[in-house]
């Protein structure tokens, strides 16, 4: 009985043991990851002239924001922000809508190709950007496209934004779908089927059913693919042969030098542009964490 009791009491206290353990890994780790960023603003905040004497790992003697006013102007933000919300936002949009009326018919109806289908949006995205940019180059070039439409004068779709908000909206689609698909599966059909007996259409039940339903879902996605079209930087440099017409990201390019980069500066534009996704995570971040964290207690 002793023993037995011994035992017990051991139990709880290497389950604290354990668990002191995990506080501190998981809180070296996230001061670990926090390092660079942290290094980003220090070394932002100081003159290049003083930095190129006693370098960046010194004790500052003055602190500036003179670097963000001069990433800002020499890197033509303003502009350059302008570009990639024409980019990002129409392929967000048109990414999830795709993607969930995609979704919607794989999940919810049963027919002869469902899993075909979804098989074939899923394995677009094993293809790297890489094997793939060469053919879709020329093809784009073989496109024509008016110019009044465009800020380029080439005739062809190469190089427009369009361009872009295109290949986006393909190769995210596949992935969106995939996920939203097995959240949908767990929407019980009984929903569908009562709205059915009521009169219902299927649009009606795609529209004030289960997108209402996918609400979580759909803003996780929405934060994850955000950040992953706002940080693109392969596909608007190759076809995008425009610097006028690149989003933010590339922005960057325009403030090296042919000699020297100025660090400090660089520093700071990196600070400006990761400015929106910061916001919009912590907008949605509710949201995004329920919806990473559904079906987590479904057996």
């Amino acid at each position: 009985m002793s023993a037995h009791l011994a035992v017990v009491r051991r139990q709880p206290r290497r389950a604290r043991v354990w668990r002191v353990v995990l506080y501190v890994f998981l809180t070296s780790m996230a001061l670990l990851w926090l390092v660079p960023v942290g290094g980003a603003i220090y070394a932002s905040l100081r003159p290049y002239s003083e930095t190129q004497k006693v370098g960046i790992f010194s004790l500052p003697k003055s602190l500036t924001i003179q670097n963000y006013k001069n990433a800002w102007t020499q890197g033509g933000m303003t502009h350059a922000f302008k570009n990639t919300l024409f980019i990002v936002l129409p392929s967000l949009i048109l990414i999830l809508a795709f993607s969930s009326a995609m979704a919607f018919a794989v999940s919810r109806f049963t027919w002869r190709f469902n899993v075909t289908l979804l098989l074939i949006f899923t394995a677009g995205n094993l293809l790297p950007a890489q094997v793939i940019f060469q053919p879709l180059f020329q093809m784009y070039k073989a496109m024509p496209w008016p110019d009044f439409l465009s800020d380029t004068d080439t005739g062809n779709l190469l190089g427009t934004k369009i361009a872009v908000i295109i290949i986006h909206v393909a190769f995210q689609t596949g992935f969106c779908t995939f996920v939203l698909s097995n959240y949908m599966k767990t929407i019980p059909k009984e929903l569908g089927e009562a709205a059915l007996v009521d009169g219902a259409s299927v649009v009606r039940q795609f529209w004030q059913i289960v997108m209402p339903l996918c609400r979580p879902a759909l803003a996780a996605l929405a934060t994850l693919e955000f950040t992953w079209l706002y940080n693109d930087f392969f596909w608007a440099v190759v076809l995008l042969n425009q610097g006028a017409e690149r989003p933010i990201t590339s922005s960057i390019a325009n403030l090296g030098g042919q000699f020297f980069s100025n660090d400090n500066l660089i520093a700071a534009a990196s600070m400006i542009i990761a400015v929106p996704t910061l916001v919009v995570y912590l907008a949605l971040q509710r949201h995004f964490i329920s919806g990473l964290t559904l079906g987590a207690n479904k057996g």
